[in-house]
């Protein structure tokens, strides 16, 4: 399997590129290459899912969203008492 990594040019700028910033760089890539959801990829990223979502539109991301996606979205409601 090959993943791809595009990194804005503002990271390359950066000297304090730490491990949490690779592993967000990962779940977007991941996420844009349809090899997990939504939800996987927030959790990757270790940052609630709308602050990735918030992250994908900044970057001009396209979120794909289907019914795995809503159901996992639903339970999380639920989990938190919230439905």
């Amino acid at each position: 399997m090959q993943i791809t990594l595009n990194l804005p040019d503002s990271l390359s700028q950066s000297e304090s590129f730490n491990q949490s910033d690779w592993l967000r760089e990962i779940a977007i890539a991941l996420f844009q290459q349809e090899r997990v959801s939504l939800s996987r990829a927030s959790k990757i990223a270790g940052i609630e899912i709308m602050d990735f979502q918030k992250l994908l539109s900044d970057r001009g991301i396209c979120v794909h969203y289907d019914v795995e996606d809503f159901e996992q979205d639903v339970q999380h409601l639920r989990d938190r008492g919230w439905l």
